[in-house]
């Protein structure tokens, strides 16, 4: 799994690189949040172990704009923090968006467990984006089921949802093998 890894201490970064290769992972690394973000836009990740407390954009920072992509696939975010795990503030880092914690100095043990659990969560993401993403559609008259169990015509569903307008118009296939012969029907006469 490709991770990237953000910490401002060289040290620290370091050995948590070497912790995540041991384990078998692909390591991208940045020195503090603004590096991360610029990192983001040409290499995406699934999971990020981030330092909390950084110069510039700290580690919260970083995960608040991170969610408020639209439609980015999700990001598994492991906070790594020498602050204390007391009640405020993890509610501070959930409020966030981060997913986890890890309290330094790192144990190599729990920084397993965390990305076992990522790994899983992930898994389960991609698994409901993939459904969220299908389209159930009558095979007769083409409307689609909403997570309502409304039914209603295509033109509705996508309009509501993008905001795109539909002009109608007949293809030729159709107006050979649909028009023509119902006008065919209705005059009696031969069109080609």
């Amino acid at each position: 799994m490709k991770i990237l890894v953000i910490e401002d201490d060289a040290v620290a970064r370091a050995i948590l690189r070497q912790a995540l290769l041991r384990l078998g992972h692909e390591v991208l690394e940045a020195s503090d949040g603004d590096k991360a973000w610029t990192l983001l836009q040409t290499q995406p990740v699934r999971v990020i172990v981030s330092d909390w407390m950084m110069p510039g954009m700290d580690g919260l920072q970083l995960c608040q704009k991170l969610r408020a992509r639209p439609k980015a696939e999700y990001v598994y975010f492991i906070l790594l923090t020498a602050n204390t795990a007391d009640p405020a503030n993890r509610t501070t880092a959930a409020d966030a968006g981060v997913d986890d914690f890890l309290a330094k100095p790192m144990n190599f043990d729990e920084l397993w467990t965390r990305l076992r659990v990522a790994e899983r969560i992930l898994r389960y993401a991609t698994q409901v984006r993939q459904l969220e993403e299908m389209l159930p559609i009558c095979s007769y008259c083409k409307k689609i089921r909403d997570d309502k169990n409304y039914w209603q015509q295509m033109e509705g569903y996508i309009n509501e949802r993008t905001g795109s307008e539909f002009s109608h118009s007949v293809c030729p296939d159709c107006y050979q093998r649909v028009i023509i012969p119902e006008l065919e029907q209705l005059t009696g006469k031969k069109h080609t």
